[in-house]
């Protein structure tokens, strides 16, 4: 389904509308997943103090982050079709495959990686989609 056509050109929808709201997708699932990771701890505070004393978590909360990393692609590929900025979809990309690599490490343990190392590649995500929402002067044609 096409959602707008976006050029330059159109006065009657302006390109701002689809790129805004892709970046804003962009920036929510990073914020978000960025949350996700600074509320895990406080969950495993909590459960220590629990009966069950147990340090796994449970898998459904470790599939929030997988979920994350699918709405967080998305919205990578559709900002790389309508960006003017030739760098972006570099940097998001790169940004993405560092958040992938932290997010499967810690899912899989394959390597000794520290917790917070993941806020990084979040925080530039989220940078990089503000910052393409608000410089980008977008003209490609996007479909969702």
């Amino acid at each position: 389904m096409q959602l707008y056509k976006i050029t330059e050109l159109d006065n009657n929808r302006p390109a701002s509308n689809y790129k805004s709201s892709i970046d804003f997708l962009g920036a929510i699932s990073s914020s978000l997943c960025m949350v996700h990771c600074l509320i895990t701890p406080l969950l495993f505070a909590v459960q220590a103090t629990s009966l069950s004393c147990s340090e796994i978590s449970p898998s459904w909360w470790k599939m929030i982050d997988c979920i994350f990393l699918i709405v967080s692609l998305v919205a990578i590929i559709f900002t790389a079709k309508s960006t003017s900025l030739k760098f972006m979809p570099r940097l998001q990309y790169t940004s993405w495959l560092l958040l992938a690599i932290i997010v499967l490490n810690n899912l899989f343990h394959l390597i000794n990686l520290p917790h917070a190392l993941i806020y990084i590649p979040a925080i530039v995500l989220i940078i990089l989609h503000m910052y393409n929402r608000k410089y980008c002067r977008c003209t490609g044609q996007g479909n969702i």
